[in-house]
């Protein structure tokens, strides 16, 4: 059986809104619910089904899979809830992610992870999560990690033809430099509507980068995936987590947030190419927890002390 966190949200939550990704669409939730750990949240499909409403209920619309997640058995076990209600496809935005090659007792001939952004590999990967979730198109593809080996003009191709036959809406990367990003878009006639990054106190390298600062410049809204460093935040033992932990505490009392991931989730949402955040927890009260902390600010000063504590020096 699944095992419940005894959190409990209390309070009135607020209703998540719809926003446009990019220029050209698509209208996603605000808040994103994340499906990587389906496959150890031990539901039934009628239990995922309940989880399912009860985050659309809330307005989060908007979820994010890819085809490797709990060793490609997530998007099944997604569709196989989805089959219980079809009609509910119609009220989602569904976004997956493709051309990563793991090692699997599914692939025995493999000797290493690799990455495959070849034309042939992104039109089997597509078919499978098609196939998978029982849905006939997706709105959202994302690359899910650079391929050095890379052809952009093969990619664009594919991404026509996907786009063409009504397989695949939109599309987007994950996880990629500014300058992988720009070397993509440089080849397809439709934008590029998001770049699926990392952003939580620990690691908030894109901020420094140019990851942000490209997809403001793009008016592209960006997905920020591990929000909670994989709970590192609650239970991290290192200098750095203690440090950021210490000032998430002092910060959830000074704005009246019930936990500290909303302060996280307030953090997150501060920086000014306005992260759509990935809601990584199968426990509904945490996703609601995670809806109230849209309600939450903070002040410069308050962003920066996270900030602070997680590089372990002040500002320049």
């Amino acid at each position: 059986m699944r095992v419940h966190n005894e959190f409990e949200y209390k309070g009135v939550l607020p209703m998540v809104e719809k926003i446009t990704m990019a220029s050209q669409g698509p209208e996603c939730s605000e808040l994103v619910q994340g499906y990587w750990r389906l496959s150890e949240w031990n539901m039934t499909p009628q239990a995922r089904l309940t989880f399912l409403k009860q985050h659309v209920e809330l307005g989060i619309t908007t979820v994010d899979h890819a085809d490797i997640y709990g060793n490609y058995q997530c998007e099944r076990l997604f569709g196989e809830a989805l089959a219980l209600e079809p009609s509910l496809r119609e009220q989602l935005q569904i976004v997956s992610k493709c051309d990563i090659k793991l090692c699997s007792d599914q692939f025995p001939d493999r000797k290493i992870n690799h990455y495959d952004s070849r034309s042939a590999h992104i039109y089997h990967s597509v078919n499978n999560t098609l196939q998978r979730l029982g849905v006939n198109e997706l709105d959202v593809l994302l690359l899910h990690r650079p391929d050095l080996l890379m052809d952009a003009d093969e990619v664009a191709e594919a991404f026509a033809e996907l786009h063409k036959v009504g397989k695949v809406k939109h599309f987007g990367v994950s996880n990629f430099t500014p300058a992988q990003f720009e070397l993509l878009q440089s080849r397809l006639s439709k934008p590029l509507v998001t770049n699926q990054v990392e952003i939580n106190p620990l690691n908030f390298e894109v901020a420094h980068d140019g990851t942000l600062d490209q997809l403001q410049m793009l008016r592209v809204r960006p997905m920020a995936w591990s929000c909670l460093a994989g709970g590192a935040l609650f239970n991290g033992q290192s200098e750095q987590a203690q440090r950021v932990r210490w000032v998430l505490e002092q910060l959830k009392e000074e704005i009246s947030a019930q936990s500290i991931d909303q302060v996280v989730y307030a953090w997150v949402r501060s920086l000014p190419a306005k992260p759509l955040p990935i809601i990584g927890s199968g426990n509904i009260e945490r996703v609601k927890a995670a809806v109230a902390a849209l309600e939450l600010t903070l002040t410069r000063e308050q962003w920066y002390r996270v900030w602070v504590a997680a590089k372990g020096h002040n500002v320049p």
